[in-house]
């Protein structure tokens, strides 16, 4: 084995020694099996949920791409709204003076509110179903991309900016070819974040509003004591969160891909 596979290895080692720990612990009887399934064990109910393989998860046996698909359109929907309303008004806050004197104080006193204290009045306003989650999960996206994104306007190279103005350029050629640009890592650093907060939130959203998603079977799951269950859908929550990260990633590395030389991660040595 070379020293680069052995390598790529490494990000699986700890994981492995987790669920190695877990599943040692779970069956030395120090709990309740029920109360700490062991990985084997919610492997199997993952399993049932998405293939319905014996039904032992009875009424989400074979139900999980629905729950799934449910879950993630509400996130991709909060997060749509979010990214595109936040990067506009960062880039109005970052940009312009007077914006950010008139924008601003309202939204430093609207960030420190937590998404889900918006709850019952998302509830009155929308009532029991998509929108509140989804209102939810918007709440919970926006802020981490609108600050990210007011920081990397505001600390554009005024020099770039200065030179650009010298030869001609107005506003908006200004913004879009100079201060966009510059903004970018800020602003996907911000959508990574963000889809992150977007996903805890939509857990959150599907316990009180609606019947349906991940986070609904949870909470229900929780009540039937079927811990197996809620283990499985905890690490499908984790195994999307990580995915929609990865796909992030990936379109940062294709739009700044301008900036592989010159940062200081040293990946490959």
């Amino acid at each position: 084995m070379n020293i680069s596979r052995f390598r790529r290895l490494d990000r699986y080692v700890v994981p492995v020694l987790i669920l190695a720990g877990w599943e040692a612990f779970s069956r030395s009887g120090a709990l309740p099996a029920a109360l700490l399934p062991a990985p084997s064990t919610v492997v199997w109910a993952w399993a049932d949920w998405i293939f319905g393989t014996d039904g032992n998860t009875q009424t989400y046996s074979g139900h999980w791409v629905f729950d799934m698909a449910a879950s993630f359109s509400r996130v991709l929907a909060g997060f749509a709204i979010a990214t595109a309303l936040a990067v506009s008004a960062g880039v109005a806050i970052g940009w312009s003076r007077a914006t950010e004197v008139v924008i601003e104080p309202t939204l430093q006193i609207l960030r420190p509110i937590p998404p889900v204290s918006w709850i019952p009045l998302a509830i009155i306003w929308f009532g029991i179903a998509n929108k509140p989650a989804i209102f939810l999960v918007f709440l919970g996206a926006f802020f981490p991309i609108l600050l990210n994104t007011i920081h990397g306007v505001k600390n554009c190279d005024r020099n770039l900016i200065r030179a650009g103005a010298m030869v001609g350029g107005g506003n908006r050629q200004l913004l879009r070819f100079i201060v966009l640009p510059a903004a970018l890592p800020s602003i996907f650093a911000g959508l990574r974040i963000g889809i992150g907060s977007a996903w805890m939130l939509t857990v959150t959203a599907e316990m009180v509003a609606v019947k349906s998603g991940l986070g609904y079977v949870l909470w229900d799951s929780y009540y039937f004591l079927r811990y197996d269950l809620v283990l499985a859908a905890m690490a499908s929550i984790g195994l999307l969160g990580f995915l929609s990260d990865l796909a992030i990633r990936t379109a940062m590395a294709r739009v700044l891909h301008w900036q592989r030389n010159t940062t200081i991660q040293r990946g490959g040595e």
